[in-house]
């Protein structure tokens, strides 16, 4: 039995909020921006959750991420348009280019629309629900600083360079494939590095390119697919990095400002979004009903297997009972930021489990 310290999603959302609204956040950017992350959290993403908050405030302080962006839209055709970051905060700038994206394509059938001068956006299936969760089919991508080794290679150029799509499923959540085109995300080796935890062997490279389990020594990831099937991966976070990164007038790979590094540059990150409304094709009308069935028939076929989004489901239903764990060092980081901006730490919750 070992004890496990937790807080609900409700109150580190009150926390995290109040850090933000000290750092000058607008008050629905502030919720917006808590309410991701714990519902990140919530999924079981814990790369991406609850323990990105503390960096997110340390970019604010030094100025890269600016609280109060100049966020601005030109649309450029029926169903595309470009969302100008203006260095804001990531998760903030996405939710307001996937809104227009969900908005342009109800009038036009299929959407597009790019993100230019952003940052870290944060788990990227909070973007393709969101469409999905409304009707619509979801599809998000992003990018980040190198990172991943190409296959064949062993120093770092393109980001973990995430895709999610997302369908609606009659009476259930949205079918959501959420991944990274690496063997993992860089934030698992973070939380790692901050927990003292080992990585599982087969995802990181050392500087010598050497399988490392070390997350300390890790410098690069493998792409998804591993040392032999890795060209996969490579490939697709190639096909994303171009879509986020030039087509948008941003940086790519090795020219963009590394997430943890030189805090006071900015990161001129891009996201893309497409939305698709299904009202415009022939299986449209049924497809939600569809997506139901086809979950049905896989969960009674031999061995019982899962749609993409089903075990953060039950990941949710778990963390809404007990709470969203909390590692140690992570609380340490929140004391910190509790006292630099004044606000009151959320009350922390101790359950046992096995």
């Amino acid at each position: 039995m070992n004890a496990d310290r937790r807080v609900t999603a409700i109150d580190w959302e009150r926390w995290a909020t109040a850090c933000l609204l000290a750092q000058d956040f607008p008050a629905d950017d502030a919720r917006c921006l808590a309410q991701s992350l714990a519902q990140t959290s919530l999924w079981g993403i814990d790369s991406h959750g609850i323990a990105r908050l503390p960096h997110y405030l340390n970019r604010v302080s030094h100025g890269s991420i600016l609280a109060r962006p100049d966020i601005r839209v030109d649309r450029t055709g029926p169903g595309a348009a470009q969302v100008h970051g203006g260095r804001g905060q990531g998760i903030v700038v996405a939710h307001r280019a996937n809104a227009l994206a969900i908005d342009l394509a109800r009038e036009a059938g299929v959407a597009a629309v790019g993100v230019s001068d952003s940052s870290h956006c944060g788990a990227i299936g909070l973007y393709s629900r969101a469409a999905a969760r409304q009707g619509l089919i979801g599809i998000a991508f992003t990018h980040s600083d190198s990172i991943a080794a190409p296959f064949g290679g062993h120093e770092p150029f393109f980001g973990t360079n995430p895709i999610s799509l997302a369908f609606p499923r009659a009476g259930g959540q949205p079918l959501c494939l959420d991944m990274a085109t690496t063997a993992i995300p860089w934030n698992r080796v973070m939380n790692a590095r901050r927990d003292g935890a080992a990585l599982p062997p087969g995802v990181a490279l050392d500087g010598r390119g050497d399988d490392s389990t070390d997350a300390q020594a890790a410098r690069a990831l493998r792409p998804l697919g591993g040392e032999e099937y890795g060209y996969k991966g490579y490939g697709l976070a190639m096909m994303i990095e171009l879509l986020c990164g030039p087509l948008n007038g941003n940086p790519h790979g090795p020219h963009i400002s590394p997430m943890y590094d030189a805090l006071d540059r900015p990161r001129e990150l891009g996201a893309f979004f497409i939305v698709i409304d299904p009202a415009r094709f022939a299986g449209g009308a049924a497809l939600a009903s569809v997506v139901a069935g086809m979950a049905m028939e896989l969960s009674e076929a031999p061995g019982k297997p899962r749609m993409p989004g089903d075990p953060e489901a039950t990941h949710e239903a778990e963390r809404q009972r007990f709470g969203l764990p909390v590692p140690p060092a992570l609380w340490n980081e929140m004391q910190v930021w509790s006292d630099r901006l004044g606000a009151a730490l959320p009350p922390l919750h101790q359950t046992r489990q096995a």
